[in-house]
């Protein structure tokens, strides 16, 4: 890979202003994974929590980690979801008010102190965040600090060869662009339990095994799209043609590897 693109707050903020670009990304791979047990239960599957406990996730973006998990939620479970962005945050808010009891909060965890109790949660959460975080030690110290003795902290995150093959059909498409997906590098597989080794007694990783199988190039020019919003109108009518060419090169299906992991941390 290439080297990572810098962490802006700028895009970041125009990024997730609500949930139209995550949700073109969460669509591509919920119709063409290989995998036919979803990642989101996947994710679920992993937390070894108390019947009865308080949980924070950071970054909850529309709230789909619970939303396609409702079934399956521990009564005994206080669950607040906090994200820096307002039209997340009343996107998982609609997602989830009517279905049970949830707190919303809007917190940027970009920015130290957390606003909450110390010795407060029994587990944390940051589903594919870490790397929007450009300073992570003194986020990793608020999270100590919040969490009860012995509690959890869970951080999923993609390895270095995640999507390659996206990224070298947009190197086809612009050479010298930087694919968006690159700010990932901050925060992977490979590097993620050295980060955290510093700060949580424990530290496993977990890998999801799964892939992409497109067939069908419209979702596959959204994703594209949806970290690439400023692409003027004639280059993305040129963005079509070029992934129209690639799925007939490749028979009508694009694979794309896939490699995405949780780390659970215990203190």
């Amino acid at each position: 890979m290439s080297p990572a693109r810098k962490i802006d707050r700028k895009y970041l903020a125009n990024q997730y202003r609500d949930g139209t670009n995550l949700n073109a990304r969460i669509l591509l791979h919920q119709k063409f994974s290989t995998n036919p047990y979803g990642w989101f239960r996947w994710v679920f599957d992993q937390l070894d929590l108390p019947g009865q406990c308080r949980i924070l996730e950071l970054g909850c973006g529309a709230g789909t980690l619970w939303f396609q998990n409702l079934n399956r939620i521990p009564p005994g479970w206080e669950l607040i979801l906090s994200d820096f962005s307002p039209g997340m945050l009343n996107q998982a808010q609609e997602n989830l008010n009517r279905q049970r009891s949830f707190s919303f909060k809007e917190v940027d965890a970009r920015s130290t102190p957390l606003p909450f109790e110390t010795d407060f949660f029994d587990g944390v959460i940051a589903n594919h965040m870490l790397f929007h975080v450009p300073e992570k030690p003194p986020l990793f110290a608020e999270i100590r600090r919040i969490l009860k003795p012995g509690g959890h902290f869970y951080a999923t995150t993609i390895g270095e060869r995640h999507m390659i093959e996206m990224a070298e059909l947009i190197g086809k498409f612009e050479p010298d662009s930087e694919h968006w997906d690159q700010m990932a590098e901050s925060f992977t597989l490979e590097n993620g339990a050295s980060q955290l080794a510093s700060w949580f007694s424990k530290v496993d990783l977990r890998r999801y095994e799964d892939a992409l199988a497109v067939t069908q190039a419209a979702p596959l020019v959204d994703y594209i799209l949806s970290g690439w919003e400023n692409l003027a109108g004639d280059r993305r009518t040129q963005l079509r043609e070029l992934v129209d060419q690639e799925m007939e090169l490749r028979e009508g299906v694009f694979f794309t590897t896939k490699d995405s992991g949780i780390f659970e941390a215990v203190l």
